[in-house]
């Protein structure tokens, strides 16, 4: 009976592995033939696994992309070493919002981060089913993090008390968005650590 046990095998590891070659497959082929052209069947041939495999587990093929590529987001900050999805308190907020941002420089810069969030976020503006998922699942969570970073920041008085946190984010994390959606400068430390000091201090003399 124990000699059948050990011998039998685990499903939940073949499963694992299933669904990592399930993201594999859909970052790849949204990378090379955009979201459009992706589909269940397309991503199941690259994954060597049957459509029912997928379907078994999502619904469409956005809910597997966008897995997909939450995941890839946490395999990114482990990696470098980091908890996803976290900004750091130290009780210096400017340093604390200069580090998650440059760590964005990083994965921005990761080409098996930027083809597949490109497309995504294009086919995002468009498609507005997928642009809310991608909003409500990606966006949404981390921009909060920064509305609780600003917020513990207002309870220390580094920032003031009537400033709308949920604005206030949108002066340093805007510009990086639009600048490496647009192509319309460089994505480096120097370029967030500016904006940081820019929202902070402002633009009038000290």
């Amino acid at each position: 009976m124990a000699q059948n046990q050990s011998s039998a095998p685990d499903t939940s590891r073949r499963s694992e592995r299933s669904r990592r070659a399930i993201y594999d497959a859909a970052l790849a082929l949204v990378a090379e033939v955009g979201y459009p052209k992706t589909t269940i069947e397309g991503i199941a041939t690259r994954a060597g696994v049957g459509k029912q495999t997928i379907y078994r587990w999502w619904s469409s093929k956005a809910d597997v992309l966008l897995e997909a590529f939450l995941d890839l987001g946490n395999q990114a900050a482990e990696a470098a070493g980091h908890v996803p999805y976290t900004i750091p308190d130290t009780g210096d907020l400017a340093a604390d919002l200069k580090s998650v941002l440059r760590a964005t420089v990083d994965e921005l810069g990761n080409p098996a981060f930027e083809a597949p969030s490109r497309a995504l976020a294009a086919e995002g503006v468009v498609n507005e089913e997928l642009g809310r998922r991608f909003v409500a699942q990606l966006l949404g969570p981390q921009l909060q993090l920064y509305v609780d970073r600003l917020r513990t920041a207002q309870e220390t008085g580094e920032v003031r008390p009537d400033i709308d946190p949920r604005i206030a984010l949108e002066l340093f994390v805007s510009p990086l968005a639009q600048r490496w959606l647009q192509y319309t400068g460089p994505i480096t430390y120097e370029y967030t650590d500016t904006l940081v000091d820019y929202a902070l201090h402002g633009l009038a003399p000290r």
